[in-house]
């Protein structure tokens, strides 16, 4: 069986590369941003249903990129910090949603990370995403954009710390329509800031 390999990143922390065949069965996916909403995994994916809660070790939280004309501002991404970590939701989707969870994700790069599951255990292997985008000079997510991913913090229950800390980033105060809250039956940031 021959397997095209997506570019391995050349850095430090839990990643593996990521083979692209498509093969039967499920996968983890580690969702850190718009996808911790239930709603909004689901528009592309059907398959996914919640495994638990998690923590990225080695890895934070950022915003970059140009400003992003789906969301109007910048978008959630990871990048490597040793000594740092993230919390998330590890969704169990079928393979068959790749294709569709990589078209939904098309400003990223696939990678495999280990993530450490909130009640303990061994860590899960999850497929999530690195933004491809350079770093912007305005890294703020529109309000709208940071209300979807608080919200799904919240709905997904990750700790209040860490849904605290995520209430606390600035937004680039964007006031006009994002198309994908309507399909979400979100407001316009009632959670940020």
């Amino acid at each position: 069986m021959k397997y095209n390999l997506i570019p391995k990143f050349l850095c430090v922390g839990q990643k593996h590369a990521i083979h692209s065949h498509q093969m039967a069965g499920e996968f983890n996916y580690f969702a850190f941003g718009s996808n911790l909403l239930k709603e909004r995994i689901r528009l592309n994916n059907p398959s996914a249903v919640f495994k638990t809660v998690g923590k990225l070790q080695g890895y934070k939280l950022e915003f970059s990129g140009p400003d992003n004309t789906r969301w109007h501002g910048a978008v959630a991404t990871i990048t490597e910090a040793i000594g740092d970590s993230l919390w998330g939701v590890i969704w169990q989707m079928d393979r068959a949603d790749i294709p569709s969870l990589d078209l939904q994700e098309r400003g990223y790069d696939p990678i495999e990370v280990d993530v450490l599951p909130q009640d303990g255990g061994e860590p899960l292997q999850c497929r999530t995403y690195v933004g491809k985008a350079k770093p912007g000079d305005d890294k703020r997510p529109s309000p709208q954009y940071l209300d979807v991913i608080i919200r799904g913090a919240i709905q997904s229950k990750l700790p209040q710390e860490y849904i605290n800390k995520l209430k606390s980033i600035e937004h680039n105060n964007y006031k006009g329509n994002v198309a994908i809250t309507a399909e979400l039956g979100s407001g316009n940031g009632i959670t940020a800031k």
